[in-house]
C-alpha cells in the first residue's frame, strides 16, 4: 500500500503560509521567502521549465520526493487555478479537496486534476490507487495535513525548517492537532534550511 507522506516548508516560528492568503497569492504575504530553499536548486528549476539551479544535498532531498511521489493530494486555497501554469510541476495525478464539483482537468506533462467533494479519506483512497506502488503526497494546505495527522492517517511528515521569522498572522502547521508521537527518522542540515523526517507512531 502506498505510504502517505507531506513535505512543507515551515519558518522558524511555525508558519507554514503568510497572512492575507488569497487564491491569487496562496503563500500569503512573505510565504514566498519559505521556498527560496528550494528555488536555487537544479530539479525544481527543470520542473517549472526554467534552465540552471545548484547541485548538493538540498536538491537530492528534493529529487527524492518528487521521484518517490505517485499521486498528490491538496486543498483547494494550494489547487488556486493557473497558479501552477499550462505544465505543472506534479507530473502525476492530482486530487482536489473543494466543496465544488466540476470535470477533472488535464494538463501537459502529465499532471491531472480531480476534484473530490467527499473528504479527505476518499481523496486519499482515489490517490493511493492512482499511486501503485509510488508515495501518495499531501502538498497543503496546513489544514489537510492537521486532518491527516488527527485522523491517524499520515505516515511521514518532513519538515523543511527554514531560518526566517514571518512574525504575527499567517497559517501555523502544529495547532489544532490531537495528541500524537512522532519518531525522528532523520536530520540533514545546510546552510539554508534543515531537512527534518518524522515517522508516525501508533
Amino acid at each position: 500500500m502506498a505510504k502517505i507522506t507531506c513535505d512543507l516548508s515551515m519558518s522558524l516560528d511555525g508558519y507554514v503560509a503568510g497572512p492575507n492568503q488569497t487564491l491569487e497569492e496562496p503563500l500569503g504575504h512573505g510565504g514566498e521567502s519559505l521556498h527560496e530553499w528550494a528555488v536555487r536548486l537544479k530539479t525544481f528549476r527543470e520542473r517549472h521549465g526554467m534552465e540552471g539551479g545548484e547541485p548538493g544535498p538540498d536538491n537530492d532531498i528534493l529529487e527524492e520526493t518528487l521521484d518517490a511521489s505517485g499521486a498528490v493530494v491538496m486543498g483547494r486555497r494550494m489547487f488556486s487555478d493557473g497558479w501552477w501554469g499550462d505544465e505543472p510541476p506534479f507530473r502525476a495525478p492530482v486530487f482536489v479537496l473543494t466543496h465544488h464539483a466540476r470535470e477533472p482537468v488535464q494538463k501537459e506533462g502529465g499532471t491531472s486534476y480531480t476534484f473530490v467533494t467527499d473528504g479527505l479519506e476518499s481523496a486519499l483512497d482515489e490517490a493511493r490507487a492512482a499511486a501503485g506502488r509510488k508515495d501518495v503526497q499531501i502538498g497543503g494546505g496546513a489544514s489537510v495535513v492537521q486532518q491527516a495527522l488527527n485522523s491517524g492517517l499520515l505516515d511521514e511528515l518532513n519538515i523543511h525548517l527554514v531560518p526566517v521569522l514571518l512574525g504575527t498572522g499567517g497559517v501555523r502547521l502544529l495547532e489544532g492537532l490531537q495528541p500524537a508521537e512522532l519518531e525522528l527518522t532523520r536530520v540533514i542540515e545546510s546552510p539554508h534550511v534543515t531537512h527534518l523526517r518524522y515517522r508516525a507512531k501508533g
